[in-house]
């Protein structure tokens, strides 16, 4: 892959962007982190996903401006591209959203319009004290993922961030509870590695079914919510994990996991 790498070690797979000189983003970035996040799903020795960047300066810095100009004429392309010509960054930021595995977004850097909407399709961020935040496509000429701001930051402050295109620092985001621990740039890796390591001990069945019911419930009334997820744990009940996992916490043991 261009844009893209993918290290797996004990259950976990680290996704890094890596497009410098600020890792802007075309559309085929995104058609390779779809493709990435996919295959993730698909692979029952991948427990844990974690999403980063190469370098310091960005997580992920938005579109490339410059390829919004090398658009293909029109003409030459499927109906679907000249339809639909946002549909691949919407599939990328899906493929996260509905990876079947808990996603941790190490933010290294800025993350700003598009960053900020991947981040915000990840499970839990993690950030360092440099990283920043922002939906500054405003500024020039775009408009942006105002939904997934309001997911992180909450209706009010998202139109502030938003209708301004002001940049806010991660200190902001962990204040307001988006973000979960906010540490020095050379301890980023070790920080997400560390969260990682602990769900990657879970019962791999039990964090597929826990991701799917989140999402399912994320934005139905609580009566519904509740039902979906009692229907879940019953799921999860007929699995041998369920049992290890009772036995196990009985036992004051390691839990021995069987993936049936």
């Amino acid at each position: 892959m261009a844009d893209l790498s993918v290290d797996l070690t004990d259950h976990i797979a680290t996704v890094t962007l890596d497009r410098p000189p600020v890792n802007a983003v075309t559309r085929s970035t995104f058609l390779e982190l779809r493709g990435v996040f996919d295959s993730l799903s698909a692979d029952r020795d991948v427990r844990v996903a974690i999403l980063t960047a190469a370098g310091d300066r960005a997580f992920m810095a938005g579109i490339d401006l410059k390829s919004l100009d090398d658009d293909p004429d029109p003409a030459t392309l499927p109906p679907e591209r000249v339809l639909d010509p946002a549909r691949a960054a919407r599939d990328a930021m899906w493929s996260i959203t509905d990876c079947a595995v808990p996603v941790i977004a190490a933010v290294n850097g800025a993350a700003i319009g598009a960053g900020l909407a991947f981040a915000a399709c990840c499970d839990i961020l993690v950030a360092a004290e440099s990283a920043t935040f922002g939906t500054t496509e405003i500024n020039v000429g775009l408009l942006g993922a105002s939904a997934h701001l309001s997911l992180l930051v909450g209706r009010h402050k998202a139109r502030e961030l938003f209708f301004t295109g002001e940049v806010v620092p991660a200190a902001e985001l962990h204040r307001l509870g988006a973000v979960r621990a906010v540490v020095p740039g050379e301890r980023l890796a070790e920080e997400a590695r560390a969260l990682a390591t602990t769900l990657a001990a879970k019962s791999p069945i039990a964090l597929r079914l826990a991701k799917e019911s989140m999402n399912r419930v994320e934005f139905l009334p609580l009566k519904d919510a509740y039902r979906t997820e009692q229907d879940f744990t019953a799921r999860l009940r007929g699995f041998d994990d369920a049992t290890e996992a009772r036995q196990a916490y009985l036992d004051k043991r390691a839990p021995d996991w069987k993936w049936r």
